[in-house]
């Protein structure tokens, strides 16, 4: 009859949505773990204690206890903040990468981690603005409510960073895209450390040409070079083969 098989219909359907969104909470739940994992070894590594940590994002050590052992889920920005505190690059989180210690400045932490919210809110919201989707389509990823997505999109509510990696995925964003790398003091620390761990990774021979103080002019040079249009090049290369002949 067809009404039965429109319960049928409705009733796979609903098993369906509820395996998957059973398989987001499990995988959820393991990146939580894992994020912890990988904070609490960065801290031990720094030897910082939870009490610092916790005054750093305004919040108590059972908190963060909590996050360390993935029983909370922790927001991009908390964990932006404490990769500044704990001079780990924020890469460090989702890849395995070489740690690298700056000197310490102060900062607002807190009235960071404020705006940060905020911009990843925003930034959210655009993004599903651009891929022309509701609310409700990027709640139904999450299995959470649409009032829940909207605090995320106002910066009201922390987005966890497990969830804020699911969201990015089905927006066809990488991760990156929400980083603090553009403006702010913890972006400019992050850019800083990306920076270092590229030059770590340059040949021996051209890191200690790039060192050398006496090279600084050649290395001006070749910086120009890099930014002029291939016209330009063209005419000096020919000005350099009429001298040459």
């Amino acid at each position: 009859m067809p009404g039965c098989a429109i319960i049928s219909h409705s009733l796979v359907s609903k098993r369906r949505h509820g395996k998957e969104g059973l398989m987001a909470e499990e995988k959820l739940a393991l990146r939580n773990r894992i994020i912890g994992l990988l904070l609490r070894n960065a801290r031990e590594r720094v030897g910082k204690t939870k009490r610092e940590c916790a005054a750093a994002l305004g919040v108590s050590t059972s908190t963060i206890t909590a996050y360390e052992e993935g029983r909370k889920p922790i927001s991009l920005p908390e964990l932006e903040v404490l990769a500044y505190v704990l001079d780990t690059p924020i890469a460090h989180f989702w890849e395995h990468d070489p740690e690298l210690a700056t000197e310490e400045k102060p900062l607002p932490l807190q009235e960071v981690l404020a705006l940060r919210h905020r911009i990843v809110g925003t930034l959210l919201r655009q993004a599903r603005l651009e891929a022309g989707m509701y609310q409700k389509e990027l709640a139904e990823v999450l299995g959470c409510s649409t009032n829940r997505l909207s605090a995320y999109e106002h910066g009201e509510r922390p987005i966890p960073l497990a969830e804020l990696e699911l969201l990015a995925y089905h927006l066809h964003l990488p991760l990156e895209y929400f980083l603090d790398n553009r403006e702010g003091p913890v972006g400019e620390w992050h850019r800083q450390q990306e920076a270092w761990r590229r030059f770590r990774e340059l040949p021996r021979e051209v890191q200690e040409f790039v060192i050398q103080p006496i090279n600084i002019k050649y290395l001006e040079v070749a910086i120009k070079l890099a930014q002029m249009p291939a016209g330009g090049l063209r005419a000096i290369a020919e000005g350099l083969l009429d001298i040459t002949y």
